[in-house]
């Protein structure tokens, strides 16, 4: 069971606002397995006032963990959070999503088929500079530093700023990889949703469970989310110029919260803070 959502937006009060009103769509329960085996982790990884931070525990044993709770306190116009029910990797910090490297934060969900066999040659497909940088012994972070790989591969990896188009390309020659190496080993595709940011765009990847995504904006979504605070109609018109847009998967049910458009299997959404959701196939 896990919880996987990105946002980004041009006002860094909105983010936490847009997640509470979804509150129970984006909430993850403990199971028993996961008392068992020691409960829930949760990580979310932030852009505030052009710092890139973290926030990661890697156990936690309340019943219940919500994404409205854990980002109530934090201000930010670009985030990635991520519950999860270990699969693969002990519940450490290390193992714990979102995984940053410079200004790129990556989480996944699902995971690769095959794994304990296929580590070693993932690894080995890394250029030494970045398998070096491997720190704990999740799929998804040996999926995010593959992203990193072809990057690296087409010359962009130093660049402060990346072509969201060169950012695609770098997702779907990582997932090719990975589609290769476990028909090489008799397994399907990966089932793998994930989100990727860096401070000027989101971009969430659905291959697995059903994905959504949402733009806020306008005034009737402004009320919406200002409205419990009595803000007059004069004071509205201020915030006309505001947006937000979230991406989330891995609903109870397969089901994505009313108001949200489902993402097609097999497709990658593209969110920006002034454009407006682009979908395209992988």
């Amino acid at each position: 069971m896990a919880r996987l959502v990105g946002f980004i937006g041009n006002r860094p009060d909105l983010g936490a606002r847009a997640l509470a009103l979804d509150e129970s769509a984006l909430e993850v329960r403990r199971s028993e397995k996961a008392t068992q085996d020691g409960g829930l982790s949760w990580g979310v990884g932030f852009y505030q006032g052009g710092d890139l931070l973290l926030k990661r525990r890697p156990v936690d044993d309340r019943e219940r963990i919500n994404f409205a709770e854990l980002t109530k306190d934090i201000k930010a116009d670009v985030l990635v959070g991520h519950i999860r029910t270990a699969t693969v990797g002990a519940l450490k910090t290390e193992n714990t999503h979102p995984f940053r490297y410079r200004q790129w934060l990556f989480a996944q969900t699902g995971t690769v088929p095959k794994f304990e066999v296929l580590r070693s040659r993932l690894h080995d497909s890394l250029p030494q500079f970045l398998a070096r940088d491997v720190r704990g012994d999740t799929d998804a972070e040996l999926v995010f530093y593959l992203f990193l790989s072809f990057l690296h591969d087409t010359g962009v990896l130093d660049r402060p700023s990346v072509d969201p188009a060169e950012a695609r390309s770098a997702i779907r020659s990582s997932i090719a990889l990975v589609d290769r190496l476990c028909a090489e080993e008799g397994e399907g595709p990966a089932r793998l949703n994930m989100v990727l940011a860096c401070g000027d765009y989101v971009i969430g990847t659905r291959r697995s469970s059903p994905m959504g995504y949402q733009l806020v904006q306008g005034k009737q979504a402004l009320e919406r989310l200002f409205g419990n605070e009595g803000l007059s109609r004069l004071k509205i018109p201020h915030l006309a110029t505001c947006r937000l847009s979230i991406v989330a998967s891995d609903f109870d049910h397969e089901r994505v919260p009313s108001g949200w458009t489902t993402l097609p299997d097999k497709t990658s959404l593209t969110l920006t803070r002034t454009d407006d959701p682009s979908v395209e196939p992988l």
